[in-house]
């Protein structure tokens, strides 16, 4: 049991990076686990080391993509279909970096927004978190809570864009990403060469299809809003005093609005909106160090 713990913490914590890697022509943005043994770009063949640390794991010591573009029209989705729970990847609550998350039963009933990053040559090749090989050119995904394998629709907000992905890796921990598409996906529907985008996230539960929802609106302004939540409140007086306090700091505009979470009124504080996605990482820290918990992304 102790050797299967251990590979099970490498595997979590296999690609995940500290730090967000710039997006260029030449790379891409990623802070996540990892891939598998076999061929690589190159025609060479190498082994996955799983007992190696993860500066040094890894052939490449930063992410990149391939020089060529794929023709995503190609390529084929993958079809969902009801599998069974991967033995590796699936532990339920796990803690990285600091972070716990706990893994849903299902992709049923899942639909989040959010902000998605890519992974790319980097991975290609190596142990995922299910200790499935990563193939950048395949349509995958990592999620920190989606049952590993699951399916999911991820939509680009900003262009309509959509494609379905096969859910079997871990991450992405960076702060404030949603999901981490392989380079495919995010070709397809147009997150790369940017690196980041704004997306919607709906899991596919094969062993209970449910009717098709209608596609999320494509935000025509240009751009959908980023907000931080940074607390949720019955108390009124909380939540004004946590608004005065982010004003304060000059964050941008602090908003305290009105919801209802499971039959309870609750006041959610709100920093936005915010330009785009390195602002939101900017906000983010800021609030950190004041002591403030990790926001929470929003998407509106």
């Amino acid at each position: 049991m102790g050797v299967v713990a251990l590979l099970l913490a490498m595997l979590l914590l296999a690609g995940c990076g500290g730090a967000k890697t710039k997006p260029s022509h030449a790379g891409s943005s990623r802070s996540q686990p990892s891939r598998a043994g076999g061929n690589v770009a190159g025609g060479d063949s190498f082994r996955d080391d799983l007992s190696k640390s993860q500066s040094s794991r890894y052939r490449d010591g930063s992410d990149s993509v391939p020089g060529d573009v794929p023709d995503v029209s190609k390529l084929t989705e993958p079809v969902p279909k009801s599998e069974p729970r991967s033995l590796y990847g699936n532990k339920s609550p796990y803690t990285v970096l600091g972070q716990t998350y706990n893994v849903l039963p299902s992709a049923r009933d899942y639909d989040e927004r959010g902000i998605a990053s890519f992974y790319g040559n980097k991975f290609h090749g190596y142990k995922t978190s299910s200790l499935e090989t990563y193939d950048m050119y395949a349509f995958s995904a990592a999620s920190t809570t989606l049952p590993l394998p699951s399916y999911a629709r991820v939509t680009n907000l900003e262009n309509g864009k959509s494609v379905i992905v096969r859910v079997n890796d871990r991450g992405p921990f960076h702060q404030n990403r949603l999901i981490d598409l392989s380079y495919a996906a995010a070709v397809k529907i147009g997150i790369w060469p940017k690196g980041t985008g704004l997306v919607e996230v709906r899991g596919i539960d094969p062993g209970h299809p449910a009717p098709e929802l209608p596609p999320p609106a494509v935000v025509t302004s240009g751009h959908p809003g980023i907000y931080l939540q940074v607390g949720a409140f019955s108390d009124a007086d909380n939540a004004e005093r946590l608004a005065q306090r982010l004003r304060q700091a000059n964050l941008g505009d602090v908003q305290v609005m009105d919801a209802d979470v499971n039959g309870r009124r609750v006041r959610r504080v709100r920093v936005g909106p915010l330009a785009d996605v390195d602002r939101a990482d900017q906000v983010s820290a800021r609030i950190e160090g004041m002591g403030l918990p990790r926001p929470q992304v929003a998407v509106d």
